[in-house]
């Protein structure tokens, strides 16, 4: 029998929510709570807490602990069991809130605060706090009493008295009221020195905007003047004291725990600058050195402790400066600086958890209101609430955000920030991760009501909404734009032209109403296209306005949409590919190379749905593609357009790939991830160019003499082509050689080999809209006074009886690339004595190379060229490196085999792993090597035509940056007084490299 109903007492504890049943019958069966072991009103009371089980380990603690002058477990139970208020209250806070409950066991007569409210206590505001904190006379006392207050808004907080917002602005004003007491205190112990000074405490962050979390660092800035009769230093000195004694009563830990630290890093300089300033070094500072994200915090301050006059005068003084943050030159960059370094601030492994930072998470929301504050607020006072939910809804109601976006914001907003409330509030300590015990997560939910499958309906819920932030807040910034152009519904509240203009500088484009026109011809009409391109254009926006160059981006999507728009597969590819319209975006607005290459065959596009499509196609595969397009041509101008416009595509696929980043996968790429793309980019455009090449010299045979030359005919790749080392803009530089045929006359195959080289450098010169492939044969003996072709056997003669030292050294990276493949591996015999002499240069030679070089450095560099920034001829540039590997190679390879290839960064390796230089010299040479390539390449794809030299227009300068993977403002001149963060490095970079040279190349 007395098993019978213990079982069903088990059941029914089970029934009520508890997790473990049989510990929970055991605590009501225990001599502390027996009193009430039968109360079914008081059991259920437990099973509606977050945490049943916790719940009621927190009520036998609590009974425990009533000593006889609080009349024992007894009063406290009966109250308890009589007064519903209390109970709910009481296990609301018991059931979700561990660390409130170790404070109760500590100050077991505190229950009594939750035992009446009166109507007044139901929304306190910051006197009631006050007078909750009065009687603190010390530290200790006062953290006693904020907790007696923070248990007052949680019970209020889990029992649905209060919402989020409204429990988030009574833990500001507790804050402001805790702050307020601590300085008291600090004043109390130094009277003195509280006398000589005015101190203001200015709220900041969450405290500011009166949104705080249960846990989290309060935010502040101090502010202070002498008082009457007090000199300015020594007030100071006093205010500092007093400032620095506040903070450290709220943020010690003892015995009655701690309060919250108390940060004050946002003031002017930061950590580096001193605690307390008068208000004119405030605005000097302000005036003279501050950053956007310093105005963009500001938004959020107001007095909230200490002297309220001088609070008051600071917030007036500081406020114009705010609203005029938007027209400041750097805001643009600081903007897209600050976006990134929230997304970068997360650790990967804890990404997908973070309520605050993570993709869809609190900041997203915060960091977009806010924007969108400081661009319209400037001519809009109604923007400026520094709540975030309130400064939403002034957004929505003037048009400036879309309504519907506003609501379903606002909602997720709400949802995310109770949980994030609710997880803090367990142990109260400051964490914006989602847990992943189970037993956490089902504490969680049920706190948000979800009880039938807590686990599985929270994190359905948490989903839903961090993808409703990810996607609107894209939206927020771009929709009321294609909702003022479009104009779609009757009496829509919707944004104006001035108001549009503003928002469109604020992201980044120069000129705002071109972008208007744009977005106007791209999202007005009822057509599907029309449609489908005003759901993809907040992305696209989104991304362009974190490029250098918006304008360009909108213009080239504008252009394609007007040349693909009526292709079906175009609309599809960018609504059911989300890689799709990412990577346009990115390559529209990444400079003109490529744009350029997409424009003219706007088809292309549908390599960047594909991640296959991004890959370099095989040598082998290009070379087939196009010799079988020229065959079927019917002219040999028609055969070399066919093989310009696969060039022209496979261009394309290689700039597009780079551009997003598809030879570096994941995370930010080091030294190796970059060169390892940089020797991707070079085998494509190597690939690309030799089946170029082989197709023209196809097109040039077939046209004079069929498929059967008189003679073989062979293309040898030198310099940058031979050694697969091509940039965007590299000329390709080639030696052509031939062999008569057996029985054929040597004249006849002479005048023919000559009449197909000519004819090859024609075909690829005729004007068209395809970036040109300039052939240049003047690497040839004699240079450009010596024959354009010779035989074997003339390159053997002239080699033998005439070959100068440079000829050689050039000679180092000969390759065949097209043409008749016995030719070239003879050929490629016939040299290797030369490039590889045996025993090595000799020491006259050397010194001849040395010559050679010195002279080059002299006469060659452009004028007017910086040498610490040209990239080929500079210093520390590429000349300077690639002599420096090939004096080694000219030295030392007929020994080391290793050293025997045309290409740099593994000529340099082998030459490390042979010994001949040391590791750290390999490592700075091949830095610098790999930078130098990869600003030539930036340079082409920013202004799609090649260049030597950095670009003097700053967005072009800011384009090779971003390529370069700077954050936005690296290049701005004015960040360092010599040129930005990316010019700094390349100069410090190729200073290093420059010593090794001079060290090895002069010297060694």
């Amino acid at each position: 029998m007395q098993g019978g109903r213990g079982d069903s007492r088990v059941r029914r504890l089970l029934r009520a929510g508890f997790t473990d049943p049989k510990a929970a019958a055991g605590l009501l069966d225990s001599p502390v709570l027996s009193a009430v072991r039968s109360d079914g009103v008081l059991i259920d009371a437990l099973g509606s807490a977050a945490d049943p089980d916790l719940a009621l380990r927190g009520l036998a603690r609590l009974a425990e602990a009533q000593g006889d002058a609080t009349g024992g477990p007894a009063r406290l139970l009966e109250t308890v069991q009589a007064a519903k208020p209390l109970r709910d209250r009481l296990l609301a806070v018991l059931g979700s809130s561990e660390a409130l409950a170790d404070h109760l066991v500590r100050h077991s007569d505190q229950w009594r605060t939750l035992a009446a409210f009166e109507t007044r206590d139901l929304h306190p505001g910051p006197q009631e706090f006050e007078a909750a904190l009065a009687g603190a006379e010390d530290p200790d006392a006062l953290r006693v009493a904020y907790r007696g207050a923070l248990l007052t808004i949680a019970a209020r907080d889990m029992t649905g008295t209060t919402a989020f917002a409204e429990a988030a602005a009574e833990l500001a004003d507790l804050a402001s009221a805790t702050l307020a007491a601590a300085l008291r205190i600090a004043a109390g112990e130094a009277p003195r020195g509280a006398a000589s000074c005015r101190l203001a405490v200015i709220g900041m962050g969450k405290c500011g905007g009166r949104e705080l979390n249960y846990v989290s660092d309060v935010d502040v800035v101090l502010v202070a003047e002498p008082a009457e009769g007090h000199g300015e230093q020594t007030a100071l000195q006093a205010a500092t004291r007093l400032a620095a004694r506040m903070m450290r009563i709220c943020s010690d830990t003892t015995a009655e725990g701690t309060i919250w630290p108390v940060d004050a890093n946002l003031r002017p300089e930061g950590r580096n600058g001193p605690l307390v300033r008068t208000l004119t070094s405030h605005l000097a500072y302000y005036h003279r050195w501050a950053k956007t994200w310093e105005f963009q915090a500001l938004l959020k301050a107001r007095p909230v402790a200490g002297d309220p006059g001088l609070g008051e005068e600071y917030c007036r003084a500081v406020a114009p400066l705010v609203w005029q943050a938007a027209e400041r030159d750097n805001f643009v960059p600081d903007v897209q600086q600050m976006r990134r370094r929230v997304e970068r601030s997360i650790p990967a492994a804890q990404l997908e958890r973070e309520l605050k930072l993570g993709p869809g998470g609190l900041r997203d929301v915060e960091f977009a209101v806010q924007l969108l504050q400081l661009v319209h607020g400037r001519t809009d006072p109604d923007l400026r609430s520094p709540t975030t939910l309130t400064a939403l809804a002034d957004l929505a109601a003037g048009g400036y955000v879309g309504r519907q976006d506003a609501a379903a914001l606002d909602a997720s907003y709400r949802f995310l920030r109770t949980v994030e409330h609710r997880i803090q509030l367990y142990r109260l300590r400051r964490t914006h991760l989602m847990p992943e015990d189970p037993a956490e997560l089902r504490r969680l939910g049920r706190s948000l009501g979800f009880t039938s499958d807590p686990v599985t309906e929270l994190t359905r819920a948490w989903k839903r909404h961090t993808a409703v932030v990810r996607r609107l807040h894209e939206k927020l910034f771009y929709r009321p734009l294609l909702d003022a152009v479009a104009q779609l519904e009757a009496g829509q509240v919707r944004l104006g032209t001035e108001a549009a203009r503003q928002r469109l500088e604020a992201l980044g484009y120069a000129d705002p109403a071109a972008a208007l026109r744009h977005l106007k011809a791209l999202a007005s009409g009822v057509s599907r296209k029309a449609a489908i391109q005003r759901t993809l254009l907040p992305v696209l926006l989104d991304r362009f306005a974190d490029s250098a160059d918006p304008d360009a981006g909108l213009l080239g999507f504008r252009k394609v949409s007007d040349a693909l728009g009526t292709t079906p597969w175009y609309l599809r590819l960018l609504r059911d590919e989300g890689a799709a319209a990412e990577n346009l975006a990115r390559v529209l607005s990444a400079g003109r190379l490529a744009p350029d290459l997409l424009l003219r065959a706007p088809e292309a596009v549908a390599l960047l749905g594909d991640p296959e499509g991004l890959r370099p196609r095989p040598a082998q595969a290009l070379t087939q593609e196009v010799l079988a397009a020229v065959g079927r041509a019917d002219r040999a101008e028609q055969a070399v357009a066919v093989a310009r416009g696969v060039r022209r595509r496979e261009l394309f696929r290689t700039a597009a790939a780079d551009i997003v980043g598809a030879y570096t996968p994941g995370g930010t790429p080091g030294h190796e991830e970059q060169a390892a793309a940089l020797d991707t980019v070079g085998d494509a455009l190597t690939a690309l160019n030799a089946a170029t090449v082989a197709g023209a010299l196809r097109a040039a045979t077939a046209a004079g003499w069929g498929d059967t030359l008189p003679t073989r005919f062979a293309v040898i790749a030198m310099g940058r082509f031979g050694g697969h080392e091509m940039s965007y803009g590299s000329d390709a530089d080639v030696l052509f050689v031939h062999e008569p045929r057996a029985g054929e006359d040597e004249q006849l195959a002479a005048r023919a080999a000559l009449a197909v080289a000519t004819e090859l450098r024609r075909l690829l010169q005729l004007p068209t809209s395809d970036p040109p492939l300039v052939i240049d044969a003047d690497l040839r003996p004699e240079g450009r006074s010596g024959p354009l072709v010779r035989t074997l056997e003339g390159y053997a003669a002239y080699y033998r009886r005439w070959a100068l030292t440079w000829e050689s050294h050039a000679l180092l990276r000969a390759l065949p690339v097209a043409g008749d493949p016995g030719v070239g591996e003879r050929f490629t015999r016939l040299i290797d004595p030369l490039r590889y002499p045996e025993g090595g240069l000799g020491e006259e030679a050397v010194r001849e190379v040395r010559r050679l070089k010195a002279r080059m450095e002299a006469e060659r560099l452009p004028r007017g060229a910086d040498p610490a920034t040209h990239t080929k001829l500079g210093r520390g540039g590429l000349s300077d490196i690639e002599w420096t590997v090939q004096l080694l190679q000219l030295r030392h390879a007929w020994s080391e085999p290793s050293l025997r290839t045309t290409r740099t960064r593994p000529a340099l390796a082998a030459a490390r792993d042979a010994g001949l230089l040391d590791a750290e010299d390999a490592r700075v040479l091949d830095e610098a090597w790999v930078l130098a390539s990869r600003v030539r390449n930036a340079v082409m794809l920013v202004r799609g035509r090649p260049s030597d030299t950095f670009p003097s227009d700053a967005r072009e300068l800011a384009a090779v940056a971003r390529y370069l993977g700077y954050e936005p403002g690296a290049a701005r001149q004015q960040d360092t007084g010599s040129g930005g963060q990316m010019l700094d490095d390349y100069r410090r970079t190729t200073r290093r490299a420059r010593a090794v040279v001079e060290r090895l190349f002069y010297e060694g």
